[in-house]
C-alpha cells in the first residue's frame, strides 16, 4: 500500500512539475482519468460442490475474507413466525455448534484474533469470517461447522429473545421508526412479506427446533455464493474450497422465487399521529427495476432533483433558500426483485410541513416541464463516473460486488455491465432526462406519508398558508400508531376508516 501510495505522489507531482499553474483554482485542469474495471470472469470459478465463488488473492496484509452468501431471507418466514430468520442470522455465530458450545467457541475465534459474523435479511443472509491466512485451516474448520452444524444453544436462543422483545417494545420512540414501517406497508401492501413485522408472540414462538428446520431447508452449497479474497493460492484456495463444501451432511432445498406483486396504497396524505416536535415526510411514487432501459437516465434525473446533496434542487429550495429543513432529498433505486419506490422526504417543524411539501412537489413538476440545463446534467454525470472507481478499491470490495451481481443473476443477463456503466450514463441526454421526467414523476399521484403532530401540522404557517389535504388528490387518511409489541392500533383521537 505505502509503494502504492508513493508512486501516485511521485506521478501527481511530475504532472505539477509540467503544468502551467493557473491563476485562479477553477482553471485547474486535469488529465482525463483512464481507469477499466475488473473482470468478474476472470475472477469467477463454478465449485464441484455447487456454489459459484469469486476468488480474488491480495498479498498485502497475511488476511483471508470468506463471505458466503445465502438464498434465504426473511421472505421466507412463516406468516405467524415473523423474525425467524433474523435471529437465526444471529445465533448461526453465536450459539455454538453441535460439537463447541457458543462461549467456547467466541474464546477461540478470539485467541485467533479471527472475526466471525453472520446476519440474515430481507433477500440474503451472509456469514463470513476473517482472520490471519496462516490460521486459514482451522478458520474453514470453524466456517463448516457454522454453515452445516449449528447448535443454536437454548440459552443464546433466548437471550436474543429477549433481547429482540427488548428492541420491539422501543419501536414507537423514534419516528423514523415509525415512518419505515408504514412506508413499507404503502409502497407495497399491507400483506406484502416486506411489509410484515415481527411481534412479541412471533418472537416469543419460536423454538430452537423450527430454526432447525428452517437452516436445514436453505443452508447448503447449492444456496451458496461465495467472495474469497486475501493472502493465499488461487489453485490452493480452490481445492480448500471444494472441501469445504464437500459431503454436505443434508439436502436441503431451493427457495422459491421472492414474492413481487405489489398492492400500492392509493394516492393520498396519509397522517400518524404522534407528539414529536418535527414532523417526518415521505413523498411515495412507484418504481422500477434496475434494468429498465431508462433507468441510466432516472439516476440522472433523480440526482438532480434529489439525490445529489447540496447540488439538488431539492436540497436548495427546501434548506438553502427557504430553510425548513436540515437535510432534504430523493432516492430511486432501481429494484433487483421487485419495482423499486421513489421517495422524496425531509423533516420540518409541523407548522412548515405543508409548505415544504409543496416545495418538493413544484420540483418535481419544474423536473417535467423544463429541461435540466447542461451544468445540471454534467454535474450529475461526473458524481457518478468520476467516483466510479471507488467501487473496486480493495479486492474485498472486488469480490463480494462480483458475488452479489452473482446471487441477484445480473452477471447472467449482464456479464459487461460494470464495463459499459460509465459509458451508459455518459451517453444520457437532456431530452433523456425529461422524459424520464415525465414517464416517472406523478405529483399528482403521490402517496404523502407524514409523522408528527397532526394538530399542529394541520394549522399551516401563517406566512405560507398552504393545506396539506390539498398536496394529493386522495385527501387525508388517517393512519393509527400502533401497539409496539402487537402492532394493533392504539386508541386515537382520529379515524382509520379510510385506511
Amino acid at each position: 500500500m505505502l509503494i502504492r501510495t508513493s508512486l501516485a505522489l511521485l506521478t501527481v507531482a511530475a504532472w505539477l512539475a509540467t503544468a502551467a499553474i493557473p491563476d485562479r483554482p477553477e482553471k485547474l485542469a486535469f488529465p482525463e482519468l483512464r481507469y477499466q474495471p475488473p473482470d468478474p470472469s476472470l475472477h469467477r470459478t463454478q465449485l464441484k460442490s455447487g456454489p459459484v465463488a469469486y476468488i480474488i488473492p491480495d498479498r498485502e496484509l497475511p488476511l483471508v475474507t470468506v463471505q458466503v452468501t445465502v438464498r434465504a431471507g426473511s421472505y421466507l418466514d412463516p406468516v405467524d413466525r415473523q423474525g425467524l430468520a433474523s435471529i437465526l442470522g444471529t445465533l448461526l455465530v453465536h450459539g455454538g455448534t453441535e460439537e463447541v458450545s457458543a462461549d467456547a467457541l467466541e474464546e477461540r475465534l478470539a485467541f485467533l484474533a479471527a472475526s466471525l459474523s453472520s446476519a440474515i435479511g430481507a433477500d440474503s443472509g451472509t456469514v463470513s469470517i476473517n482472520l490471519l491466512s496462516k490460521d486459514l485451516p482451522e478458520g474453514l474448520r470453524i466456517l463448516r461447522d457454522v454453515l452445516s452444524r449449528p447448535r443454536f444453544q437454548e440459552d443464546k436462543l433466548e437471550l436474543r429473545r429477549q433481547q429482540t422483545l427488548q428492541g420491539l417494545k422501543q419501536r414507537n420512540d423514534d419516528s423514523a421508526d415509525i415512518e419505515a414501517r408504514e412506508i413499507a406497508a404503502l409502497a407495497h401492501g399491507p400483506d406484502f412479506w416486506a411489509a410484515r413485522n415481527p411481534t412479541g408472540s412471533s418472537i416469543t414462538a419460536i423454538t430452537r427446533q423450527e430454526l432447525l428446520t428452517f437452516h436445514h431447508k436453505w443452508f447448503h452449497p447449492a444456496n451458496f455464493t461465495l467472495a474469497v479474497s486475501g493472502d493465499f493460492d488461487r489453485t490452493a484456495m480452490i481445492a480448500q474450497l471444494e472441501s469445504l463444501f464437500e459431503k454436505w451432511p443434508f439436502q436441503g432445498e431451493l427457495p422459491p422465487p421472492i414474492p413481487a406483486v405489489l398492492h400500492p396504497a392509493a394516492p393520498g396524505v396519509y397522517v400518524v399521529d404522534k407528539d414529536v416536535p418535527q414532523g417526518r415526510v415521505s413523498i411515495l411514487l412507484s418504481g422500477v427495476m434496475r434494468d429498465d432501459p431508462s433507468y441510466p437516465a432516472i439516476q440522472m434525473m433523480n440526482d438532480i432533483l434529489g439525490g445529489g446533496g447540496f447540488t439538488a434542487r431539492i436540497m436548495n429550495r427546501v434548506r438553502s433558500d427557504e430553510g425548513l429543513a436540515y437535510s432534504a432529498g430523493s432516492s430511486f433505486p432501481g429494484g433487483n426483485w421487485f419495482p423499486s419506490t421513489f421517495r422524496a422526504g425531509f423533516q420540518s417543524k409541523s407548522r412548515t410541513v405543508a409548505y415544504a411539501s409543496s416545495i418538493v412537489l413544484e420540483e418535481m413538476q419544474r423536473m417535467i416541464e423544463k429541461p435540466v440545463t447542461e451544468e445540471e446534467l454534467r454535474t450529475a454525470k461526473r458524481s457518478f463516473i468520476d467516483t466510479f472507481p471507488e467501487n473496486f478499491n480493495t479486492q474485498s470490495k472486488v469480490a463480494a460486488l462480483f458475488a452479489r451481481e452473482e446471487f441477484t443473476g445480473r452477471f447472467k443477463k449482464n456479464p459487461n455491465f460494470w464495463k459499459t456503466y460509465r459509458q451508459r450514463l455518459e451517453s444520457v441526454t437532456i431530452a433523456e432526462v425529461q422524459e424520464a421526467a415525465i414517464k416517472h414523476l406523478h405529483p399528482d399521484r403521490v402517496t404523502l406519508l407524514v409523522v408528527g403532530k397532526k394538530e399542529e401540522i394541520l394549522k399551516t404557517h401563517p406566512d405560507h398558508p398552504v393545506r396539506l389535504e390539498t398536496l394529493s388528490k386522495g385527501g387525508i387518511r388517517d393512519l393509527p400508531l400502533r401497539d409496539p409489541l402487537t402492532l394493533q392500533p392504539l386508541p386515537s383521537k382520529t379515524s382509520d376508516a379510510d385506511r
